[in-house]
């Protein structure tokens, strides 16, 4: 077996109620209600519609001690009916919750970023190194009892980091990076593992596809390091709706799925909670094939970092290459005479040919595969021309053939995705024969686009809401959109509460955030401008901001 092939990562099993997560088991598919916990009736009848769908676990959200006891009864009424479908408690700020939670539910999710620490403010702290081991058995004194609670009643536990919720304890020391990401999680495995505790999932967000990926991988390293074997859930938060939506969750998730990573995974969607699982099973059906693929033989170039990949470098050969942003051929303007078109065998072939070597020279070379792995062939294609010292421009082509156009959506984003977060391509080209090409265009570009590789519209980053959620955030996306959505380069943030909505968009150039019943604050970057605003009036307000900043017409 080489590098590049299909491999499941190894795992420990995590039992939730009657559904085991590991490697020994299928990839399992989660979603999450967006209504509210106290709302019984409302919250099963989405349950039902979740579990339906094909989900295998199902999350609310249990703001306090009132909403998690309720899960109870949410639960008794779901056996009720037949639904044996495990629950997930999702708990921030409040450890009397979490221990209530326990008490009712097959698992529940806490927080590392504000369990014990308290919310992130965006301040800045020192510690000296003594007073940084102190608030570390602070972490341990208050999250002892909760593991010793969750032992005696047989709940699982999902320690999951948000990238948007670090505490500023984990950022004065590490700053906003992976590294800190990962820390946050390390902190609380190593006190579980010294406690005997080993019914544990974790998981590690972020909206921005290139962290999320190289957190996860570095948590993994972090893992096997200290001999740990917990297995992971993975999702891209705020991940918005529609094609973008799955583009971007399918460019996160199924990157780290084709490396065997990833035992149970969501996908956030602002749509229907239902809506995200039959996207969830095609990515993980999609990449789990790829365990039967004939090996693909070859190793990595001299150099080459799997967990943060550096882009290959390459001459500019036309307008492809080089530091030119990467091209999508068809759509860009590049002469066919500067193209060579090859297999991704046919190339690893020809680079044992020093005269065919010779005849690559000035050419930008169009890479395709038909292989049942095709980021394995394409992969090791790049790596071997990498090896031989060759920078010509490299543009990945696949052919969906008849694939359904909401599948291809799914797998294209996957497949191209993981080659340019590692780094390896100059543009794209994607074929199908149920899509036409302005379709394929605006995919190969939406692809580029969540890859942080090329900027040619206006991102939107928004949350699938939960019971947290106090207006109708389908409908405020949508209104955003329509305002904005003619802008390429400015990045607007909706989401539902303060939870990760700081957090998460502190890249972003507006923010509008959940503050309340029927109350929304706008922000620019991380400065709060208005706080309060009615949910009414708030959209106004947001495309108010932004024209007198200049930044819209």
């Amino acid at each position: 077996m080489s590098v590049f092939d299909y491999s499941r990562r190894e795992t420990s099993t995590t039992r939730v109620g009657d559904v085991e997560i590991g490697s020994g088991f299928p990839i399992r598919l989660q979603s999450m209600n967006n209504t509210s916990t106290m709302d019984t009736e409302a919250s099963v009848a989405q349950a039902e519609r979740i579990a339906a769908a094909g989900a295998d676990i199902d999350r609310l959200t249990a703001q306090g001690v009132r909403e998690a006891a309720n899960m109870g009864e949410i639960r008794r009424r779901l056996r009720e009916r037949g639904c044996r479908m495990p629950l997930v408690a999702d708990i921030h700020f409040n450890p009397r919750a979490a221990e209530e939670a326990a008490l009712h539910v097959e698992k529940v999710r806490i927080n590392p970023g504000n369990f014990v620490d308290p919310g992130r403010t965006f301040r800045k702290l020192e510690y000296t190194d003594e007073e940084y081991a102190l608030e570390l058995k602070r972490i341990e004194d208050r999250f002892v009892p909760f593991l010793d609670l969750c032992k005696a009643n047989s709940t699982a536990i999902r320690i999951g980091v948000n990238h948007g919720s670090l505490s500023d304890r984990i950022m004065s020391r590490y700053g906003d990076t992976p590294s800190g990401m990962v820390e946050s999680a390390m902190e609380f495995l190593r006190v579980a593992v010294k406690h005997g505790f080993n019914d544990i999932v974790i998981s590690i967000k972020a909206s921005n596809t290139v962290v999320m990926v190289e957190t996860v991988r570095r948590l993994v390293r972090a893992m096997e390091a200290e001999g740990m074997k917990f297995p992971l859930h993975l999702g891209v938060t705020e991940a918005g709706d529609g094609e973008d939506g799955r583009v971007r969750s399918a460019v996160g998730i199924g990157t780290l799925l084709g490396e065997g990573i990833g035992d149970t995974i969501r996908v956030s969607l602002s749509e229907a909670p239902e809506a995200e699982v039959p996207v969830a099973r095609e990515l993980a059906e999609y990449l789990s094939a790829r365990e039967s693929a004939p090996s693909v033989d070859g190793e990595y170039a001299p150099g080459y970092d799997p967990v943060a990949p550096a882009k290959r470098p390459t001459e500019k050969t036309g307008p492809v290459g080089g530091d030119s942003l990467p091209v999508v051929l068809g759509y860009d303007d590049v002469d066919d005479a500067i193209l060579r078109r090859l297999g991704a065998a046919e190339l690893r072939r020809a680079l044992d040919d020093s005269e065919v070597i010779s005849g690559l020279a000035g050419r930008v070379l169009v890479v395709s595969s038909s292989h049942a792995n095709p980021v394995a062939d394409i992969s090791s294609a790049i790596h071997k021309l990498w090896s031989a010292g060759l920078r010509n421009p490299v543009i990945a082509s696949l052919d969906y053939g008849d694939t359904p156009a909401e599948k291809t959506v799914i797998r294209a984003s996957a497949d191209f995705g993981a080659l340019l977060l590692n780094g390896l391509l100059d543009g794209v080209e994607i074929k199908s024969a149920t899509m036409d090409r302005e379709a394929t265009d605006r995919l190969a570009l939406g692809i580029l686009q969540a890859s942080r590789r090329r900027v040619t519209k206006t991102e939107f980053v928004s949350c699938p809401g939960c019971g947290r959620t106090m207006f109708d955030l389908q409908e405020t996306v949508a209104r955003v959109k329509a305002a904005t959505s003619m802008y390429p380069g400015l990045k607007i943030a909706v989401m539902g509460c303060i939870v990760n909505g700081p957090g998460e968009m502190a890249d972003a150039d507006y923010g509008y955030v959940g503050a309340g019943v029927g109350n929304v604050s706008l922000y620019r970057g991380k400065e709060l401008v208005e706080k309060n605003i009615p949910s009414s009036d708030a959209v106004d307000r947001l495309i108010a901001l932004m024209r007198a900043d200049g930044r819209i017409d």
